[in-house]
């Protein structure tokens, strides 16, 4: 297993000083350095999520270590020093406008991890992963990267308890409070919802992916539901870890072999059946990107398939946070994801053949992990669900041709009838406007007002901030008030985020959408038996090219971008306006946009139709 450059290596004493100096570091073989490196990786930033992830990243280095050798069965490979990737947290910087580095995050992270992974030709990763974007970022560099590697959930965090009614609560519930005049019950919930340490508890954006990479079978099925703090962590899965991965590299298992077309959309599937995030249809394109696939819809699964299995195949199966009872640490309790895994596997809803990280199969692991039944409190069967229709719905229609825009049906709390909702625009050019209205003027909102904030994409943002703030404030003013509000934006939701919420409205107003054409008033229509949301205002071919008209004026006045668009006042978020994509392609940062999508400034109305249509598989 001798690098194909050795000879090279061995003739340059300056290569071979630092080396030979790493080595002694982590008191490793000398003789060894020239062999294939092996290591480990972690996720890092300034919030709960991340206090464990040091933790868990030096006890698997500290094993690596003591396994690294030229005895029979040790693992013959250079040993380097752990890497560290950076991202900022959400929970804090929601609402703010730190909040357009949130997605970025997924970025840096790609790239930091590309960068290490390249450049130090590692042949074997352990990758511990924490909070909801740097993991899709860790396993898009990994996949890019493709050589063996293996990922490992830090964990959630466990809930609060209120300490006065001993209610558990998180994060959601302090984020709740917000329109609250009570200042010492909004302190008080604050201090008691984030106890100890990990990453956001419920089903949202977090366990969304962490349940996703178990699945498309990237991260052995029983290490996604465990608490951070469980000892497990750092008791049995590091050796586990290990394990797997020597395997991976003696079978020449690669991630790309493990992260196909198959695999995503069980992964996709599963998604459905736990109410996931609607981040899941950002991460789940770039993935596909990542594992060599062009066009997710072409590829993997047109959105008709998708609202197909979502509305007519695919149940919740878990009571869970944010439209639940309960959280990750309590599926713990229950037998873990592997009990739903195996339920849909047994039920003919996913492909039990596609390879994952432990070298088995999904049926396979399973089969050997041999979970619980449903136990019909928290977890339920898929012949008796909590919830008859799967959580996510794609829509079309006149404000999203690019079938981009995403509700969480499972979240939906009420103003459906007959599953139509028509309402009357209440229009703001940035989420900080509804922010200071819903502060300052929440009276100015009726019943049956569907909120438009635009100019949050990716483009025009830059970065594509999630609005928990003001879907928490939303929230709030529903129930208080018993009335329905509705909320539509080109931007994105936390996992967290519940109500009559649909993001990733596409094209983007930055770019020319037709959500940038909406005027205050008009009649806006969401139609999940045709799975449509429309303006009724602009299927007036008339009205429809008076308003982009007046649009393109206001562009061409302002220097070809819109004047509501974002600052980008930093050299990374300019580089987000540059060459970020549709949400439909994952709203990431790609130099060849022009490949993807025409030139956003020059989009013109013919261009907003459906693409991509399938039949039903």
């Amino acid at each position: 297993m001798k690098n194909s450059k050795t000879v090279l290596i061995d003739k340059n004493p300056g290569r071979n000083s630092q080396t030979f100096g790493v080595a002694r570091m982590l008191k490793t073989d000398l003789d060894l350095i020239h062999e294939p490196s092996i290591g480990v990786v972690g996720n890092k930033g300034d919030s709960q999520c991340y206090f464990g992830v040091e933790e868990k990243v030096k006890t698997i280095h500290e094993r690596l270590r003591q396994r690294i050798g030229q005895n029979p069965n040790d693992i013959l490979m250079r040993l380097v020093q752990p890497e560290y990737t950076v991202a900022t947290s959400d929970g804090i910087r929601n609402g703010t406008k730190e909040m357009r580095y949130s997605l970025i995050g997924r970025e840096v992270t790609n790239d930091s991890l590309c960068e290490h992974l390249s450049a130090s030709g590692l042949e074997g990763t352990i990758a511990v992963v924490a909070c909801d974007k740097p993991p899709v970022g860790t396993l898009a560099a990994i996949l890019e990267h493709n050589r063996p590697a293996i990922m490992m959930s830090d964990g959630s965090i466990r809930p609060g308890v209120d300490s006065v009614t001993k209610e558990p609560i998180d994060l959601i519930t302090a984020y709740q409070l917000a329109g609250s005049d009570d200042e010492a019950l909004k302190k008080r919930i604050a201090c008691e919802a984030c106890p100890g340490h990990g990453s956001c508890g419920g089903i949202f954006t977090y366990n969304t992916m962490q349940t996703f990479i178990g699945v498309v079978g990237m991260q052995p099925l029983e290490m996604v539901s465990p608490a951070s703090e469980d000892k497990r962590r750092l008791e049995i899965f590091p050796n586990q870890l290990i394990n797997y991965l020597d395997n991976m590299i003696k079978q020449d298992i690669k991630p790309r072999d493990i992260v196909t077309r198959d695999s995503l959309r069980n992964a996709l599937i599963v998604a459905m059946s736990i109410g996931g995030s609607t981040n899941v249809m950002l991460h789940a394109p770039e993935l596909a990107r990542a594992a060599g696939y062009k066009n997710f819809n072409d590829d993997i699964m047109s959105f008709e398939e998708f609202n197909y299995l979502s509305k007519n195949v695919v149940p919740v199966l878990v009571d869970a946070r944010p439209f639940g009872k309960y959280s990750m640490v309590d599926i713990d309790a229950k037998g873990g994801v592997q009990v739903f895994v195996n339920d849909l596997l047994n039920s003919g809803l996913l492909n039990g053949q596609t390879l994952t990280c432990t070298g088995e199969t999904l049926e396979e692991q399973i089969k050997r992990l041999s979970p619980e039944e449903p136990d019909g409190e928290v977890i339920y069967p898929v012949k008796k669900p909590f919830k008859e229709t799967g959580g996510l719905r794609l829509l079309g229609g006149n404000l999203s041709p690019e079938y981009s825009a995403i509700l969480k049906l499972a979240g939906v709390e009420g103003g459906l009838e007959n599953n139509v909702f028509v309402g009357k625009a209440k229009v703001f050019n940035g989420e900080q406007m509804l922010l200071d209205t819903l502060e300052n003027n929440p009276e100015k909102f009726e019943n049956k007002d569907m909120i438009i904030v635009r100019y949050e994409g990716p483009v025009g943002g830059p970065g594509m901030p999630e609005m928990l703030d003001s879907t928490s404030r939303i929230t709030s003013l529903c129930r208080e008030r018993n009335i329905i509000v509705g909320l539509m934006t080109d931007g994105r939701f936390s996992g967290g985020s519940v109500g009559l919420v649909i993001g990733h409205v596409g094209p983007e107003a930055a770019i020319g959408g037709p959500i940038g054409l909406i005027k205050n008033g008009d009649e806006i229509i969401v139609d999940l038996n045709a799975n449509t949301l429309n303006c009724t205002e602009l299927l007036n071919l008339k009205i429809l090219k008076e308003r982009k008209k007046e649009w393109n004026i206001v562009v061409q006045e302002n220097n070809g971008l819109h004047p509501f668009v974002g600052d980008a006042d930093t050299r990374l978020l300019n580089r987000m306006r540059n060459s970020a994509v549709s949400a439909v392609f994952g709203a990431g940062m790609h130099p060849n946009r022009e490949v993807w999508i025409p030139d956003p400034r020059n989009v013109e109305i013919s261009n907003f139709k459906p693409k991509n249509i399938h039949k039903n598989n």
